[in-house]
């Protein structure tokens, strides 16, 4: 049975770890920012600091936002392994880069690097998963990588949290360029190729399984015209909505959690670290739901509902601990619209075509760096007050739900006609 499930191995595994290290990478400044020695070193004590560390985070998710729409087609050339060797190469050196930033202009350029870097993890996925999992199990194969996506952090505020105390927020981008060159990078020069054909370990019978006809109710030709697809625009806005929601939240808990409800480093990294727990709850649970109710309209409806009532907790809660654990909860959901977004790209593309079908919803990241930097100048302007920013993802979240609640009638239909 093992020599069938190679897949699991070759594939799945790789990019697990890919976005495990990745996004310990991509989020780490979320805890860094909370060291009183990062911002002095990098002389961020003035009354715009607030607006200034968020834009580290504007500034790159904008060079990963527009490096996601080319990579998604030097990926449908190169291919995914090769694609995944060069960005990975590329956000190593940046990491030490970033470790060796003496200034705040030469610690953005590192992360305006690792953004083009990084742009190329959500198209690079899509790929993999398109090419080497049938569409019947496309949801646990999402999830198997997501999963590294809310892991990652998890574990890496803690990691963080330790090595920024016992040693310097300089040793922190070391270690975590280390991961990636000696752990990521060799798993997919030695064990990922692009696709089962290519992998001399895959057997006759898995590549048939991998290549079962699908079986879902899409047409090719809908398949085909994911740009004219309706729906596929709606998922993108949808998903401007849940970046702006969950880098927001992301990016200025920690602070939050310190500043504003006076939590010490040890208990913001535990609530931080549980934060992307949840988000890894509703990854698996929306994983087995949308294999078995093929229904991610509905899942991402009640998604968003959810994000709207746990903010809501957030804004009238007085005690801090639940105050937390509710904006915690709040970017969990956000977490699992990130995997029923995955689904969806691959459901109104074809193997052809979903790398740019990926690259272009990457593009929705960019408003994950504006909400950062949006959150930090309103901070400044109500004199660090979150108040204000919590109203502002309310308001996020609800359109987030109406845009989705618009897909439901025609998913009903298609779940009614296959069923026929």
């Amino acid at each position: 049975m093992l020599t069938e499930q190679k897949r699991w191995f070759y594939v799945a595994l790789p990019v697990f770890f890919f976005w495990f290290f990745g996004q310990i990478d991509k989020l780490s400044i979320s805890i860094i920012q909370t060291d009183p020695q990062f911002l002095q070193d990098l002389g961020l004590t003035g009354p715009n600091k607030n607006a200034l560390v968020g834009l580290l985070t504007l500034i790159f998710t904008i060079a990963y936002s527009v490096s996601n729409i080319f990579w998604g087609v030097i990926i449908d050339k190169l291919g995914a392994r090769k694609t995944a060797i060069i960005g990975l190469s590329v956000w190593t050196v940046t990491m030490v880069a970033g470790g060796m930033a003496q200034s705040y202009e030469m610690f953005m350029l590192s992360r305006i690097i690792l953004g083009l870097g990084e742009g190329m993890m959500i198209p690079v996925s899509a790929k993999f998963i398109s090419n080497w999992f049938n569409s019947r199990e496309i949801g646990r194969a999402q999830a198997s990588w997501i999963i590294g996506n809310y892991l990652g952090p998890a574990i890496g505020a803690l990691i963080l949290t330790y090595l920024i105390t016992t040693y310097s927020w300089h040793v922190s981008f070391y270690v975590l360029a280390s991961f990636t060159l000696f752990i990521s990078l060799p798993l997919f020069v030695f064990l990922a190729r692009n696709t089962p054909e290519e992998h001399p370990g895959v057997s006759q019978k898995e590549l048939a399984h991998i290549r079962l006809a699908e079986t879902t109710a899409r047409t090719s030709e809908e398949k085909k015209s994911f740009l004219t697809n309706y729906r596929y625009w709606i998922v993108f806005f949808g998903n401007l909505m849940s970046y702006f929601i969950f880098f927001g939240i992301s990016i200025w808990l920690p602070t939050y959690l310190v500043e504003a409800k006076h939590f010490s480093r040890e208990a913001m990294a535990g609530i931080t670290s549980l934060s992307w727990i949840f988000a890894l709850c509703f990854v698996i649970l929306g994983g087995f739901l949308a294999d078995k109710k093929k229904r991610p309209g509905l899942l991402a409806s009640i998604w968003f509902i959810l994000c709207v009532l746990f903010l809501t907790s957030a804004y009238f809660a007085t005690n801090p601990l639940i105050a937390g654990v509710s904006l915690g909860i709040a970017m969990g959901t956000q977490g699992g619209m990130f995997h029923l977004v995955n689904l969806f790209v691959v459901k109104y593309s074809t193997k052809e075509t979903a790398g740019k079908a990926a690259g272009i919803m990457g593009f929705t990241n960019i408003l994950g760096g504006f909400s950062s930097y949006i959150m930090g100048w309103m901070r400044d302007m109500s004199g660090g007050d979150f108040t204000p920013t919590i109203m502002l993802l309310i308001v996020t979240a609800a359109l987030g739900f109406i845009a989705y609640a618009t897909t439901l009638k025609k998913e009903s239909e298609e779940i009614r006609s296959f069923h026929a």
